[in-house]
């Protein structure tokens, strides 16, 4: 039995959602509105925080993002060379902006399903994250490397930049969880290369995805509204 009024009411699509462009834009105001930015922010600092902020839906996050060493110049620079993007998970790899990274020429590419990987992560009992990262060490060096997921990714993605194995133009370390993501980005700043981070446990591959989308949107053009 139909409650009455019920059926003269609007649908909830109807009530609340809005065409895809305007709930992007919308979103994006309220986060401006919400977030104080720290100092030493600018302009571009704060539209990459923005869209990492919306990516989450909370703005208690702002104050954990971390920008070392002049990321975006960095990371913008090299994503108009061309450079190599390097995921840790699919996840990571999915989201990314594929229209404009191939505007730019760079390519994408993930090693966590290659075999190879799995078959030496079985035989040394680690992650296949880090055995990934590993064997993506030459597209590393002078690339980009965006860890959404696996704080081992990160882990070992240190431990080549150590041993002068790969030196990346970018990190983006948002590594997620409560065994080892906050000490894999508490070990970012001692290795001075420009990185943006999330402090603490928290992260994410949609976090990760939105600060490298951003930042394909400030390489590949002016960008009218954030």
């Amino acid at each position: 039995m139909r409650r009455e009024g019920v059926g003269m009411r609007s649908t909830l699509l109807e009530r609340y959602g809005l065409p895809p462009a305007e709930i992007e834009a919308l979103s994006l105001q309220r986060v401006a509105a919400a977030i104080q930015a720290p100092e030493g922010w600018g302009p571009q600092e704060r539209a990459v925080a923005h869209r990492v902020v919306y990516a989450a839906g909370d703005v208690g996050l702002a104050s954990l993002i971390r920008f070392q060493g002049g990321p975006i110049d960095a990371g913008c620079a090299a994503l108009r060379r061309g450079c190599s993007i390097v995921t840790d998970v699919r996840m990571v790899e999915v989201a990314l902006d594929r229209t404009r990274s191939a505007s730019l020429g760079c390519t994408v590419s993930c090693a966590i399903d290659d075999p190879a990987v799995a078959q030496e992560a079985r035989k040394l009992n680690v992650a296949r994250a880090a055995v990934a990262m590993r064997h993506t060490a030459a597209k590393l060096d002078g690339g980009i490397a965006v860890i959404g997921n696996a704080p081992t990714a990160l882990l070992a993605l240190l431990d080549l930049v150590d041993s002068g194995s790969a030196r990346p133009a970018l990190i983006i370390g948002m590594p997620v969880g409560f065994v080892a993501a906050a000490e894999s980005k508490q070990e970012l700043p001692a290795r001075r290369i420009p990185a943006i981070s999330i402090e603490g446990s928290r992260g994410g591959s949609a976090l990760a995805a939105a600060a490298i989308n951003a930042l394909l949107r400030l390489a590949a053009g002016p960008v009218v509204e954030w």
